[in-house]
């Protein structure tokens, strides 16, 4: 596949070599291009795909095509002007969408999934739907173009159970600095308990717990004032699961989880469940402002 994919692009004066092959799968062979262009990742995050280590994610699992030739190595330099991109069999269009920023109160029992042939049913994608046809129906009464609906994907997960807070976008590279570890960007979740807390469940709360080999830690835990069965606990990188498991391990009975801030942005008091608001400029600034995290008074 690599001397096909090469054969492919010589065209285009990119000059590739052959690189090993991703970890003991086999799959995927390095290249190394010209100045021309950009990185196949990078693009794909541009062009509003998915994140940029979603993107590169894609691109090893084979479903990423330049000029209908397989390629597996995110470093490969493509300039979609020139270029046919596919992914999954969809052409990307040869200039970046309009970019557009989402904050959804996510109901429970959505998948955070772009993919439409799971057996779950309800997707949160499927929450943008009547949105994209109003504003469809809009132009086309203005007699204006339509053009393509974004290629929307979330800004990380919540858990088919868990509801809030949830961004949703087309820019990757704006997601990656949501979602990259080193930016410092915590999130904020309210817990229900089926029962009163105790001082010494919170106690052990903020001790962390192990988890897949991990010490997992929050960043902070405090009791609501005005509810004996609520917590707020913080968390650097929310990974998967990861507020249920610091609950469950203080003997904590979960009734309700709920992610009410990412970053310094915080889901406002009036976007009900199910409802979609678009972020403006300042909204979209809050999110990476780290001076904006502190927990509320």
């Amino acid at each position: 596949m690599a001397t096909l994919v090469m054969a492919s692009l010589r065209a285009r004066r990119l000059c590739c070599t052959c690189a090993s092959s991703r970890g003991s799968s086999g799959r995927g062979a390095g290249r190394q291009a010209a100045t021309e262009g950009n990185r196949l990742s990078k693009v794909l995050a541009a062009m509003g795909v998915a994140s940029r280590r979603a993107s590169e994610a894609l691109i090893f699992d084979g479903v990423v095509t330049v000029n209908g030739e397989v390629v597996t190595t995110p470093q490969l330099r493509v300039d979609p002007r020139k270029d046919k991109i596919r992914v999954r069999g969809k052409t990307l269009a040869a200039t970046p969408p309009r970019s557009v920023y989402y904050a959804l109160n996510k109901p429970k029992g959505y998948l955070c999934s772009n993919k439409s042939d799971t057996s779950s049913g309800k997707l949160v994608m499927d929450l943008f739907e009547e949105r994209f046809e109003k504003e469809e129906e809009r132009r086309k009464k203005k007699g204006e173009s339509v053009g393509a609906r974004p290629r929307l994907f979330t800004v990380g997960r919540l858990d088919v159970a868990t509801t809030g807070l949830l961004l949703v976008t087309n820019d990757g590279q704006w997601a990656q600095k949501i979602s990259h570890p080193s930016n410092g960007l915590t999130k904020e979740y309210i817990v229900t308990a089926a029962h009163k807390t105790t001082k010494a469940q919170l106690s052990k709360v903020a001790e962390g717990a192990e988890f897949d080999g991990t010490r997992i830690t929050p960043v902070a835990v405090a009791p609501l004032l005005d509810s004996a069965e609520k917590i707020r606990i913080v968390v650097n990188e929310g990974k998967y699961h990861e507020v249920r498991i610091l609950v469950e391990n203080a003997g904590i009975n979960l009734k309700n989880l709920k992610r009410v801030r990412v970053g310094g942005f915080r889901m406002p008091r009036n976007l009900k469940v199910g409802q979609v608001m678009n972020l403006n400029s300042k909204e979209k600034a809050m999110v990476l402002d780290k001076r904006l995290q502190s927990l509320p008074d």
